[in-house]
């Protein structure tokens, strides 16, 4: 296993937020949980962030090929070509197969329950699998509801074929969507529903989001599905080490966490720092979280998140023995 992570160097903090629009850093930090988020430039793209992530985790796994590539994103490059073959090609991966996955904050999630997939079929021995996005690409800088919140980021992970029972084997994977909420979270114009092609359009390129909806079911499935991840890895609630979850709201988080039982110190948070980079959260919080000490060799992991769709999804771990991270 390699792991891997890249935050653009650029940090805007809540002032400098705050500057512009009719918020305060007080307000941010207390009913989102952020203080700054790292934004890249205007000439950066999401393949740009994944490839830097991408590199680090093949070093991270010291490995110089993998079987496959799967990028999870809300903001590709372009709507065609997929931005994987891209990611694959600058990473020296020549003719792999190479996907992206589209399931919002819970893409990474998906992407890793993919991959273990295509291992456990003999399909792969290794496999890429990056979670990435510029969301400042389709963030209105003038929505006081979502421009304080997203942040740019990537993160990435070498998954590769070993025995069931080793640390860092992935364990059953607990997932679902529920369509019924589509637009709580979703960029209305661009797409084959509508174009949009009109300049004037510009504000249906951006997502729109109902907060109070969706901080509302994150706590409820994120909770649920943990509850369901753990239980087919036979795991007890209280057995949890630690508990990794999409940082999209600091609240959301803590909520969970207080309804499943599971003390504060056992919840490891980076999204004072980074903000929500949708995709990237997961993969971040891991590679940030080993960094400082928060994960360590034999502890038991449940990974879990939600997001646009609805999407939500879980897995588990022993945390591996021995594993460098690079930031």
């Amino acid at each position: 296993m390699g792991l891997g992570s890249y935050l653009p160097p650029r940090k805007v903090s809540n002032a400098d937020v705050a500057a512009r629009l009719d918020t305060t850093d007080e307000w941010i930090r207390t009913r989102i949980g952020i203080a700054a988020r790292h934004i890249a430039d205007p000439a950066t793209a999401t393949s740009d962030l994944a490839v830097e992530a991408a590199l680090r985790a093949m070093k991270s796994a010291e490995v110089e090929h993998v079987d496959v590539v799967i990028l999870a994103t809300a903001t590709p490059d372009h709507h065609v070509p997929g931005t994987a073959p891209l990611v694959a090609h600058r990473l020296g991966l020549r003719q792999v197969p190479a996907f992206d996955l589209g399931a919002g904050c819970s893409g990474f999630v998906y992407a890793t329950t993919v991959a273990a997939g295509l291992i456990h079929a003999g399909t792969a021995s290794t496999v890429m699998v990056i979670g990435a996005e510029k969301m400042s690409a389709v963030i209105d800088p003038a929505d006081r509801s979502t421009a304080p919140i997203f942040g740019d980021g990537a993160g990435a992970v070498v998954l590769a074929a070993g025995r069931a029972d080793e640390p860092g084997a992935l364990g059953p994977a607990a997932w679902g969507s529920d369509g019924e909420h589509a637009d709580a979270i979703y960029i209305p114009g661009g797409g084959s529903r509508n174009p949009s092609r009109a300049t004037a359009d510009l504000k249906n390129r951006y997502v729109h989001m109902k907060g109070n909806e969706v901080f509302r079911h994150a706590v409820r499935r994120i909770t649920h599905v943990t509850e369901e991840s753990a239980a087919a890895a036979g795991w007890a609630i209280q057995d949890i080490d630690r508990l990794i979850v999409h940082q999209a709201n600091a609240r959301i988080s803590v909520a969970v966490a207080n309804t499943l039982g599971i003390p504060p110190e056992r919840v490891p948070s980076n999204i004072t720092h980074v903000g929500n980079t949708s995709a990237a959260s997961i993969p971040l919080l891991l590679s940030h979280s080993a960094i400082n000490g928060q994960l360590k060799p034999r502890q038991r992991v449940v990974v879990t998140s939600f997001g646009a769709g609805f999407t939500w999804a879980a897995t588990t771990l022993l945390w591996p023995i021995g594993l460098q991270v690079l930031a």
